[in-house]
């Protein structure tokens, strides 16, 4: 089992900047991509930016050249930059992550695990 532990959610105002984190822990073995999700009040989760082996990052077209998502892989950590920030950033945001996990005796399994969300709010 893997557990991803987001933080960073907060309310900032239009034009403003924030730094999301999330954490895997747990039976991680190596993780392949990590990625940050958004959903809105009344819309569906949407993907936001993912990065995954050797670095290649893809990102929402609505979110490109204003969020820089990163990972700390001795941390198991992905980070998701945020920059001028407007109202329709504002969702919660889910982390996400795949790879391989320990399952007992040795052996591994693959993982897909999601985080609890964290709320952003943009507003003045």
């Amino acid at each position: 089992q893997v557990q991803l532990v987001e933080s960073g959610g907060d309310l900032v105002q239009p034009g403003g900047s924030l730094r999301l984190s999330c954490a895997a822990s747990g039976r991680v073995l190596s993780i392949t991509g990590m990625g940050w999700y958004r959903q809105a009040p009344g819309k569906q989760r949407e993907l936001v930016a993912t990065i995954r082996s050797g670095g290649i990052t893809n990102y929402a077209d609505s979110v490109k050249g204003r969020f820089t998502i990163s990972r700390d892989h001795a941390k198991n950590t992905v980070y998701l930059q945020m920059s001028s920030l407007n109202s329709e950033d504002t969702a919660v945001y889910y982390c996400n992550a795949d790879g391989w996990a320990g399952s007992g005796y040795g052996a591994r399994a693959p993982f897909v695990s999601w985080g609890q969300g964290t709320q952003v709010t943009v507003s003045s």
